[in-house]
């Protein structure tokens, strides 16, 4: 077989779909249905590697398989084909629903021809179908939409398939229905994937456009996402745009400007298969060898070793966009000792996660620690419990915040000491900061900038009257509705857009729009703009000593209320001490209390020993008891524990 039928055989597709949609489940089939996997080696959502994925029932990472299928094309639903039996190699990338890890699904997106668009066939087209279906558009990929779930007693497979039509223009005989639980539909799925999703060409890829004439047949290779292997160090999963990589070549990473010799290239299927080469149009990995972890980076590009002045002028292809990190959260290790072993464990994640960034900051209370960001904060929980389990490191996570910007009314940064030079604008006196130990005193700033987004619901008729309610309260803007499908109550659905501040939306939202819709109404959200806010510090104190951690940035208008209800969470969760411990939260300044709690002290009874005796025994130890307490109360620290820290993340 020629290189050039070699290409024509190669079908590269991703599944897209909103999350609980059944993605990992039908990838589950694709693999036993094509004899990739032995059935004993099969298990539920294989793609699933991670611990936390199998336990949640989410996927977080995208996964990819080498899948080998046989086409017979007599066997096909498609009418009026002319007879051929092919073999072809489909290369699956499971992608992740969760609109915090939509960066996953945007890498996935640019590694593929095709995409199948999975939508439940019980609940229809949500908000994340219509953002994942928009990032497949982008990058011109074909689209195949598969109703699944079709088998369940609830599946409305007339109603949906009508509105998939109607939103996206599909035709019905294009529409697959499928049932990743029983395998209903699954071979037209496979033939589906050979007759529509085109061969990779290098010609029509989006990431490759820009590339010069002269240098369009040099080897190029991009790296779609990479994980650290304790024994093979860095390992890139690559998608072979043009030429060929042998194992014996010595390769280039053109943006980090460093050569590697790998130990081993192959496929995945899920598991690591070692091959001597892989081809133009091939998916697989490179094992790099490399210890250091900063010389591998998703979106870069993988290239020969070229002669002379030839390597540094070499066009790099057209990478991924920058992820915005949207939650800031400051991340500590509970015990001093664990820091390198944290550092080292960070590291290691953000190869394997290429949305999460992080810089070293120091906390008076909590020592040295790492400042994060987050698309969300499902992406904040999911990162510290895998740094947690992976890693072995107990961890302190800080009240979430987003980016602010202030601007300074200074020139002199001695004032403002907390604040990094590094994140200063010079010329604009603008500040860029990221946590509440950064926010200067008032008399310091003359505006402070917060970060909208552009927030598209997706819901029922009958439940917008809640919705629009809900994000009102959130200080939305509302920009408009459409609806996305004809029919009447809960078949009639809308997409309401609002603007609104992305520090309202990044604490429980989504669970307050899930609570006023049943469970139906879904959302997404892209970044937008800075504004101008009334955005004020909340002074966190515990037996009157401010605690850094705790304090966090609001807007004004729900500063007392948040304040309010953090010291009443922190009340039920400190312990007792042998003094009364007050807790306080205080805007502007630590003088100006606004909320006040009082955890009661221990209440032994020190008389107990007595038998009888003169009452004036008794109040002597009362009185000895009291001024122990007293001295307890200045000198004694309070002890916090880790779900303090967690509670402020809950705030209602």
């Amino acid at each position: 077989m020629t290189d050039k039928e070699h290409l024509a055989t190669i079908r590269n597709f991703c599944i897209i779909a909103h999350i609980d949609h059944g993605k990992s489940t039908l990838a589950d089939r694709l693999i036993e249905f094509t004899g990739t996997m032995q059935k004993r080696e099969i298990k539920d959502r294989v793609m699933d590697t991670l611990e936390l994925e199998q336990e949640r029932g989410i996927t977080i990472k995208l996964q990819t398989a080498r899948l080998d299928y046989k086409y017979d094309s007599s066997t096909s639903k498609t009418p009026n084909l002319e007879h051929t039996t092919q073999n072809y190699i489909l290369n699956l990338i499971d992608t992740p629903g969760h609109v915090d890890f939509s960066y996953e699904v945007s890498r996935s997106v640019a590694a593929s021809e095709g995409a199948l668009l999975l939508i439940d066939a019980s609940q229809g087209i949500q908000a994340q179908t219509l953002t994942t279906i928009y990032k497949a558009m982008e990058y011109d990929l074909k689209i195949i939409p598969v109703l699944n779930k079709v088998d369940l007693p609830n599946a409305e497979v007339e109603r949906v398939k009508a509105e998939v039509m109607e939103a996206f223009g599909f035709t019905e005989d294009e529409i697959i229905l499928a049932s990743g639980k029983t395998g209903i539909g699954t071979k037209d799925i496979l033939d589906a994937i050979v007759e529509r999703v085109p061969a990779p060409d290098k010609e029509n890829s989006l990431i490759y456009l820009d590339i010069p004439e002269p240098e369009r047949e040099e080897t190029r290779a991009l790296i779609f996402d990479a994980f650290y292997h304790e024994y093979k160090g860095v390992i890139a999963l690559v998608k072979v745009v043009s030429g060929e990589i042998k194992k014996k070549d010595k390769l280039y990473m053109v943006g980090v400007k460093n050569s590697i010799d790998p130990i081993e290239i192959g496929y995945l299927k899920p598991k690591m298969i070692p091959q001597e080469n892989l081809m133009e149009g091939e998916v697989g990995y490179l094992a790099t060898g490399l210890k250091d972890i900063s010389k591998v980076h998703s979106g870069d590009t993988v290239t020969e070793v070229l002669p002379g002045d030839r390597q540094r002028s070499f066009k790099q292809l057209m990478g991924y966009q920058k992820p915005q990190s949207m939650v800031f959260a400051s991340l500590y290790p509970v015990e001093a000792s664990d820091y390198e072993d944290f550092k080292t464990a960070l590291e290691k994640l953000s190869i394997n996660d290429a949305a999460l960034s992080y810089q070293k900051e120091y906390s008076q209370a909590l020592g040295t620690g790492f400042v994060c960001g987050f698309l969300g904060l499902l992406h904040l929980e999911i990162t510290q419990e895998r740094l947690e389990r992976e890693f072995d490191i107990n961890l302190i996570s800080t009240t979430p915040t987003v980016e602010f910007k202030v601007k300074l009314t200074t020139k002199d940064y001695s004032k403002v000491p907390y604040i990094k030079t590094s994140s200063i604008d010079a010329e604009t006196n603008i500040a860029t900061i990221r946590t509440a130990a950064e926010f200067p005193d008032g008399s310091l700033f003359e505006e402070v900038y917060e970060p909208w987004v552009k927030v598209e619901i997706f819901t029922p008729e009958e439940y917008i009257g809640e919705v629009m309610e809900l994000s009102q309260k959130s200080r939305g803007v509302y920009k408009g509705m459409n609806y996305i499908s004809k029919g009447t109550g809960s078949n009639k659905h809308a997409v309401i857009t609002y603007e609104m501040p992305t520090v309202e939306i990044i604490v429980n939202f989504f669970d307050k729009l899930k609570s006023v819709s049943h469970g139906y109404a879904s959302m997404d959200y892209s970044f937008l703009e800075y504004r101008a806010g009334d955005i004020t510090k909340v002074f966190v104190l515990i037996n009157e000593e401010e605690v850094e951690p705790l304090s966090f940035l609001a807007h004004r208008d729900m500063a007392t209320y948040r304040g309010k209800e953090l010291v009443s969470k922190l009340k039920d969760i400190i312990p007792k001490q042998q003094f009364k411990v007050p807790i306080q939260a205080a805007i502007g300044a630590p003088s100006n209390v606004v909320a006040r709690e009082t955890i009661a002290a221990y209440k032994k009874d020190v008389t107990a020993k007595l038998y009888g005796g003169d009452e004036t025994r008794k109040k002597k130890l009362r009185e000895k008891q009291k001024k122990g307490k007293q001295k307890l109360k200045m000198f004694g620290k309070v002890e916090i524990p880790k779900e303090a820290f967690l509670a402020a993340l809950k705030i209602d």
